[in-house]
């Protein structure tokens, strides 16, 4: 089995290689940004006509946090578009029979139920921080669908929580909250400061998933006998949510993170900044039915996501 695995070099596409590596029992392949292009239409047309991969893995995409989907809103509604139009599309044309499309809990409405089910897309006004990204994941999840109605493909979408592990950004001003928090509790235990301040009140829940955990769900989800994937989803309403289908209120991940970085001073919120949604929670139940459920509890995986995080060095830090 050839597999092509794009963006293995992220965090979560480097977690899915790391996997299909250990089974030892597939050819894998592999390519760097610089050595293939995937808004290049004709570059990756060319890379599938070559390499002639069986099932294809795309955790490609152009990511951020606020600040970052804020300041290039059309970088990312255009790279995350083409990506997934060129290699879906590429896919089809080389004869690929299955493809696994990585999607973002950022499709559902800013206002949907919680906890948010599959059946939520499309209901309502998007979170306005990161529409043009939200916009692209859903345009490839009906990629995926168009494409199993019209040429009988077997292309499937997961959409993950909010991710974290080995391989996160912790850069100061682009990282999500989880690194952001681990990064500055550990500059704060290291200088000896006595507070570390918090945006908002510290109410709003959310919930984590460990990028090993992402993985194993993809390789599940992908793996899936097709009558199995296809009686537990629809045509048209065909993605699944991945999560650990529990979340925590921002304090108490700030405090969580305290303790495992040996910061013992004082936390604070500052209320003048934004909380944003109050509370963001995947509704797992569809996945649970077909057999999968998260296995690496909060706390031991940010304890392992710090041990490596302790390993990057200061020009590395900077950069992250």
């Amino acid at each position: 089995m050839r597999i092509y695995v794009a963006g293995h070099r992220g965090m979560v596409g480097g977690a899915i290689l790391r996997q299909l590596q250990a089974k030892g029992d597939h050819q894998l392949i592999t390519r760097t940004s610089a050595e293939l292009d995937l808004t290049d239409q004709a570059a990756v047309q060319a890379f599938f006509a070559e390499e002639k991969p069986d099932q294809v893995i795309l955790a490609a995409a152009k990511v951020g946090g606020i600040v970052a989907n804020n300041s290039y809103p059309a970088q990312f509604i255009y790279e995350n578009l083409m990506i997934e139009c060129n290699v879906i599309h590429a896919a089809y044309l080389a004869g690929v029979q299955k493809l696994l499309q990585l999607g973002s809990s950022c499709i559902y409405p800013k206002m949907a139920d919680q906890p948010m089910a599959e059946a939520a897309l499309l209901t309502g006004p998007l979170e306005p921080t990161n529409e043009p990204y939200a916009i692209a994941k859903i345009a490839g999840i009906k990629l995926c669908e168009s494409y199993n109605r019209q040429y009988g493909t077997d292309y499937r979408s997961v959409m993950p929580t909010n991710l974290y592990g080995p391989g996160d950004n912790f850069h100061p001003e682009n990282s999500h909250v989880l690194p952001a928090l681990i990064r500055r509790f550990h500059l704060a235990a290291q200088s000896g400061a006595d507070e570390v301040v918090i945006w908002g009140s510290g109410k709003p829940r959310r919930e984590f998933l460990h990028v090993d955990d992402m993985a194993a769900a993809s390789l599940f989800v992908l793996g899936l006998d097709a009558e199995i994937y296809a009686a537990n989803t629809e045509s048209m309403l065909s993605h699944i949510n991945v999560g650990s289908g529990s979340d925590i209120s921002i304090r108490e991940l700030a405090e969580m993170v305290a303790g495992i970085t040996g910061f013992t001073g004082k936390i604070t919120q500052d209320a003048s900044k934004p909380d944003g949604t109050m509370r963001k929670l995947m509704d797992v139940s569809r996945l649970a039915q077909m057999g999968w459920h998260s296995s690496i509890a909060l706390e031991d995986g940010i304890k392992g996501t710090y041990d490596w995080f302790l390993t990057l060095d200061t020009d590395e830090l900077r950069q992250k």
